[in-house]
């Protein structure tokens, strides 16, 4: 009996966390990262939280217990990184980040003693890289993804630097965040724990604004200055890592700095590259075939495998090799432009840009629309809306195209909704 009320504390967090656009399947594996992070008790506490930000007053009420003991439960869980507390308008709010990018990460962004991290990082492993159904889920389902590729400034010709914009610039979100902070890099210490890690440097994930705000509060993450943090992606671009951020346009709360070995974005990009995972750059390279000498270092660098050696069908040297690009993989980075000491390389835009949601608020909107999770989001069933969010939620909807619109409506089943459409098509 106490095992099945364990495993029944464990299936009812899993099914909070599948309230969000990009949930977590549910499964053996999840209930024992689940255990390893949670105890019973907080498991129970935390499948009643709401999705959205929510004050300690709101947590007692709904716990039925005092507002002291609410508060000690969420600094405890802030300060393992399970929650993310931020203030607004001098009010203390907390928030339950999704798996990820979230609370699975945070979990391996310092080594720490409190946390078996090598039996974490293989049940990760396991849940994300054998079993594949989180992966497929937080990747492929729907048209708008997780995250975004940067490119590599310093490959854009001065004709293509006119054209990006500025949230197209990793130095620009960098530029602008209210708060930084560094941490491990989780895939590559992931990967350590298993025996699968590369040379790559570890100490180079990115956070900003508000998460990173609560991460370096609670010690999970390095508070870092600006000039610091351009200096570190530097270092990023000299060992041929791929900056994948937040699908934002505002306030960007992360940037990876993505191996193509350890990184889950960069192996999603190349498992499910027909589904395209990744959002791409604006960008895509051209080679001068006449200049290539075929000697595979872009080939190499590549993180998903769109750059290869093919003949190059020369009659004088049938062993003379040249590199093709598969665009249909290409993620548009610029690793490949740096690594060709020729200059056979070039970036140039795309014949169309990726359209980036707005916010955080706005992606998952979208996010809900497609994945048919709209109604979590509205119809929260441990706590209403209030008027604020549920009005920004809502001026969402009416901004999206009308097929979207249509979507949204036929899931929440609104006739508010419905009129509001109605009268914006007059």
């Amino acid at each position: 009996m106490a095992h099945h009320t364990l495993k029944t504390a464990y299936r009812e967090l899993a099914n909070r966390l599948n309230r969000f656009p990009q949930g977590a399947p549910a499964s053996e594996r999840l209930f024992q990262i689940l255990a390893m992070l949670f105890s019973k008790e907080e498991a129970e506490l935390v499948s009643l939280i709401p999705i959205k930000p929510f004050t300690v007053d709101k947590a007692a009420f709904i716990w039925k217990m005092k507002v002291a003991k609410a508060q000690n439960i969420l600094d405890t869980l802030a300060d393992r990184a399970i929650l993310v507390d931020m203030e607004q308008n001098g009010v203390q709010h907390y928030v339950l980040p999704p798996p990820m990018a979230g609370f699975f990460e945070f979990s391996l962004m310092r080594v720490r003693g409190n946390l078996d991290q090598k039996v974490l990082s293989e049940l990760f492993y396991d849940y994300m890289n054998v079993e594949e159904d989180f992966i497929r889920e937080l990747f492929t389902r729907g048209e708008t993804r997780l995250g975004r590729v940067f490119v590599q400034e310093r490959t854009l010709s001065p004709e293509n630097a006119l054209h990006v914009l500025d949230y197209e610039r990793a130095t620009e979100v960098i530029k602008t965040a209210d708060h930084i902070g560094v941490g491990v890099c989780y895939c590559r210490h992931k990967m350590q724990h298993v025996g699968r890690d590369c040379d790559a440097p570890k100490n180079i994930c990115m956070t900003f604004n508000t998460t990173a705000a609560s991460l370096i509060k609670h010690g999970h993450a390095r508070s870092m200055e600006t000039q610091g943090c351009l200096d570190l992606l530097e270092t990023a671009y000299g060992h041929n890592l791929v900056q994948f951020g937040e699908n934002v346009r505002q306030r960007v709360n992360f940037i990876c700095n993505c191996c193509g070995c350890c990184c889950e974005a960069m192996i999603a990009a190349r498992r499910f590259a027909i589904l395209h995972p990744v959002h791409t750059t604006a960008f895509i390279p051209v080679l001068d075939e006449s200049t290539c000498t075929g000697c595979g270092k872009c080939a190499t660098a590549c993180p998903v495998a769109a750059m290869t050696l093919v003949t190059a069908n020369d009659p004088a040297d049938h062993r003379k090799k040249v590199a093709r690009l598969n665009e249909d993989l290409c993620l548009g980075c610029g690793v490949c432009v740096r690594t060709c000491a020729k200059g056979s390389l070039s970036l140039k835009s795309r014949p169309s840009r990726i359209i980036i949601p707005r916010d955080a608020m706005h992606r998952t909107v979208v996010m809900a629309i497609e994945r048919d999770k709209l109604q979590h989001l509205i119809f929260d069933n441990r706590v209403l809306f209030s008027h604020r969010a549920l009005a920004a939620l809502l001026g969402v909807i009416l901004k999206l195209p009308p097929i979207k619109q249509l979507l949204a409506n036929r899931q929440i089943k609104s006739h508010y909704l419905e009129a509001l459409l109605a009268r914006q098509q007059r």
